[in-house]
């Protein structure tokens, strides 16, 4: 006999009350990253940028600075805020990736300007979502 799906750590509740996985929940927290990036002026070059078996959800250009930035969405804060869950490993994990994607694209990382943020996403109904943009958070 197969039981309910019920909220846990690894399902959601959409704003229509039907369950949402956690991959679904965080795509749309990403597309909303984008989006209030792009409306704060940022130009948004890559989303869910792969090399050395890691991912940078988005990278964007601020000016003449890249900025590398780890996208975090929860429906609730019972296991801590979104931002909260950036470890040190997933940090070092995001630098290791950066310096690919700079080697990749050419430019030297000694004279490229990099900042790295944590944009923490808590999801309030249907596609809305209350931001919290941490800059140079590592």
């Amino acid at each position: 006999m197969k039981t309910p799906r019920t909220e846990c750590a690894g399902n959601t509740v959409a704003a229509d009350g039907a369950p949402e996985d956690r991959r679904t929940l965080g795509r749309r927290g990403e597309e909303a990253a984008a989006r209030y990036l792009t409306a704060r002026g940022y130009a948004v070059l890559e989303r869910g940028f792969r090399m050395f078996r890691g991912e940078i959800d988005i990278i964007a250009a601020q000016g003449e600075t890249l900025v590398f930035c780890e996208v975090r969405t929860r429906t609730r804060d019972d296991f801590g805020l979104p931002g909260e869950s950036v470890t040190r490993a997933k940090q070092s994990q995001v630098r290791k990736v950066a310096r690919g994607y700079l080697l990749r694209r050419g430019l030297v990382e000694d004279r490229t300007a990099c900042r790295f943020d944590v944009l923490a996403l808590r999801s309030l109904s249907g596609d809305r979502f209350e931001v919290a943009h941490f800059e140079n958070a590592f």
